[in-house]
């Protein structure tokens, strides 16, 4: 993993409490067992059902972006192996992470491994299954999102715009690209970063 983290850092990811996180929550804890081997290289791995645990080069550029700090609310929609919680959960520290999943066999898949670590005991994670797009309105307001799975409407934050802080980031793949969305009353000032490739949102 340390090799993994060092080739990250040299392309210029990883902020210092990423770069933190990624050492304490191993990539290993949330992939299949047929796949462990390829825990530690810098590609996306499926989970089944058309659903991969995404490329660490990527995910460590998704969370850089989001900018998560300490004490934040956090929803993770579409959390698939699990991985993005655990890591959210590791930055934000004291704040809490509400994570949704809507396919059944990769809630549980997930759930079992957030489990190896003490976030849900600790209540810094609450785990729903169900439609992210809707998010939770009873662990609003969210003054972060991060969204694991591409979508084509740039409507998609429009469901939950009511659980949103003011500035509140929404990090979201959108086609090929990675977008930065910042709530500014009743809009959203837009940032595109192109050239990535993601499993569609169901």
């Amino acid at each position: 993993m340390q090799k993994l983290i060092s080739d990250l850092k040299k392309k210029g990811l990883l902020n210092l409490r990423t770069e933190k996180a990624f050492s304490r929550i191993d990539r290993f804890d949330f992939v299949p067992d047929s796949l462990k081997k390829y825990a530690h290289e810098d590609v996306p791995l499926s989970i089944g059902f058309g659903q991969t645990i995404s490329q660490p080069q990527v995910v460590a550029f998704m969370l850089d972006l989001l900018s998560v700090e300490k004490n934040d609310n956090i929803l993770d929609v579409g959390f698939g192996s699990g991985w993005t919680t655990a890591l959210l959960a590791e930055i934000a520290e004291e704040g809490r992470v509400t994570a949704i999943e809507k396919i059944p066999e990769i809630f549980y898949f997930g759930k079992s491994n957030i489990e190896k670590y003490n976030f849900i005991k600790e209540k810094r994670v609450e785990l729903f299954l169900g439609d992210g797009r809707e998010g939770r309105i009873e662990n609003a307001p969210y003054n972060k999102v991060l969204v694991s799975a591409a979508d084509s409407d740039h409507d998609f934050f429009l469901g939950i715009r009511d659980q949103l802080q003011e500035r509140a980031k929404i990090v979201i793949p959108i086609n090929s690209s990675i977008f930065l969305f910042t709530k500014k009353g009743n809009n959203f000032n837009k940032e595109e970063y192109k050239g990535f490739s993601f499993v569609p949102l169901v």
